[in-house]
């Protein structure tokens, strides 16, 4: 059985990982039959948002602790996984892909990402593990692999695509319930809530993702891939 680690940063659109993005995510994975992880940073997210009235609030939230709401306390400390244990690794959106694993909300071509996230995606891609990326959070695959010309998508969003492409990476319009796929850099994107009306179609793009990563990490292990998934 494979094993895909999912990278998130809190829980909430405004100040973590994008819950719908997260759980559809989680539910893709499992309809195919694969093994997952929920991973995070042991770090206090850079802002709490109240979502009612999407005000900074005076407090202190930490990403671990948060996203554990989301993984039902199934989740493991960043800093204590090995992208060896993981054949591929997803990032939902939210907020806190741009704003926790990076500065890119507030520092746009000049973002940088955690130093723990960056080193993890590092050895994740030496070791030829595929990354997906959701919504938002294509801006740290732009930001760690801009050499790379890696192909990605954030949806139609003029500005945002124009900041990916300073950074490096080669932009694709895609509509909310389609995917861009790397072949040669292993990298899956889609822009789920960057488009999406609702979760149907935030469902259409990230099941494409999944069944994506799943034929790469096929093809890396050279077994059987699928013409029809």
């Amino acid at each position: 059985m494979y094993k895909v680690g999912v990278l998130l940063s809190g829980c909430g659109v405004m100040d973590g990982s994008e819950i719908h993005e997260a759980v559809i995510t989680l539910l893709a994975l499992d309809k195919e039959g694969i093994e997952y992880l929920c991973i995070a940073p042991n770090k206090d997210q850079s802002q709490v948002i109240n979502h009612i009235t999407n005000q900074t609030v005076n407090e202190r939230r930490n990403m671990l602790v948060e996203s554990a709401r989301i993984a039902r306390g199934n989740i493991k400390d960043l800093n204590t996984v090995n992208p060896k244990d993981f054949d591929a690794i997803i990032l939902p959106g939210g907020f806190g892909a741009a704003c926790n694993l990076s500065t890119f909300a507030n520092d746009g071509t000049n973002a940088q990402v955690l130093p723990e996230v960056e080193n993890f995606l590092k050895d994740a891609h030496s070791l030829k593990k595929p990354i997906g990326a959701i919504c938002i959070a294509p801006n740290i695959i732009a930001k760690i692999f801009g050499k790379e010309s890696p192909q990605i998508t954030i949806g139609t969003d003029k500005d945002t695509a124009h900041k990916l492409e300073q950074m490096g990476a080669k932009h694709i319009n895609k509509n909310a319930d389609e995917i861009t796929i790397d072949e040669n850099n292993l990298f899956v994107t889609t822009p789920a809530y960057m488009l999406a009306k609702g979760p149907r179609e935030l469902d259409e793009g990230i099941t494409k993702l999944v069944k994506a990563i799943i034929q790469l990490v096929k093809r890396l292990k050279k077994e059987p891939v699928s013409s029809n998934k």
